[in-house]
């Protein structure tokens, strides 16, 4: 007897470095927090192009991925979540958007020190944003492939 689909929603989010500064966006949702750039992978869609799109949607700033930081599985009885965390730097010297529109109400660059002025979504930004400063593990973003990509030694 075949087996029914997996429902697996998939969410790519961003860690934006620029030197000491790292980029934050206020949701439109859930009580207007502040957030890092994410959202879902649309259809058709790669993770990493997922994440300079929501980027550039949330915070008007163009990226480009430099490293993995983590792919999240969250298997559930009603299916399952996917997260990749990645790392990116702005490619230009575009200011944060500061008018509210559907995907968030603005964007602001800020130090690890004064993220204590912003409401939060929770620790997560906190958490990732110290795990980057401090040297935490980065991977390269080419980790995750197409299926049929051919195996490449020294890649």
């Amino acid at each position: 007897m075949p087996r029914a689909p997996i429902p697996t929603w998939c969410f790519a989010l961003v860690v934006v470095r620029r030197g000491d500064h790292f980029l934050i966006v206020q949701e439109s949702k859930y009580g207007q927090p502040w957030y890092l750039p994410a959202g879902r992978v649309e259809q058709g869609e790669s993770f990493a192009d997922a994440a300079v799109r929501e980027t550039l949607e949330e915070a008007g700033i163009p990226v480009r991925v430099t490293g993995l930081i983590r792919v999240e599985h969250s298997p559930s009885p009603a299916g399952a979540r996917m997260r990749v965390i990645y790392l990116a730097e702005p490619t230009d010297d575009t200011p944060p958007k500061t008018e509210p529109d559907d995907e968030s109400l603005g964007a602001a660059w800020v130090t690890r020190d004064e993220l204590a002025k912003y409401a939060l979504r929770g620790t997560e930004v906190t958490e990732l944003f110290d795990f980057v400063a401090n040297g935490g593990a980065v991977y390269s973003p080419d980790i995750i492939q197409a299926e049929g990509v051919p195996y490449r030694i020294g890649h």
